[in-house]
């Protein structure tokens, strides 16, 4: 290899790896990024008791039973809507499915 050539890869070599190393640098005409709007950013509470909510097995079988309950009788109620009748009470079924599966998620979810 020749000395000019050898001399381009390692200059190339350089300013390719000191392009990775400026990452953070301020260019300028680029506003820096805003400062993190969460007051907790960054801190740990290590130190701090996690509050553990107890839940409740029996009620949540219960308000699963419910919502399987509730959820099997729609597919009827839409049939209906296909032959132009609307059951007076489907709004007010999918609305406590809603609440329900609400419920469920947030008892599961903590």
């Amino acid at each position: 290899m020749t000395k000019p050539a050898f001399l381009a890869i390692v200059l190339l070599v350089c300013i390719v790896s000191s392009g990775a190393q400026m990452k953070d640098v301020y260019i300028p005409g680029v506003p820096p990024p805003p400062a993190s709007m969460d007051p907790e950013h960054g801190k740990t509470g290590a130190d701090e008791p996690k509050l553990q909510r107890r839940v409740d097995p029996e009620k949540l079988q219960r308000d699963a039973d419910e919502l399987a309950r509730a959820a099997q009788s729609i597919p009827s109620d839409v049939a209906n809507v296909r032959r132009g009748t609307l059951p007076k009470d489907t709004i007010q079924k999918l609305k406590e499915i809603e609440k329900l599966s609400k419920r469920l998620r947030s008892e599961l979810n903590p």
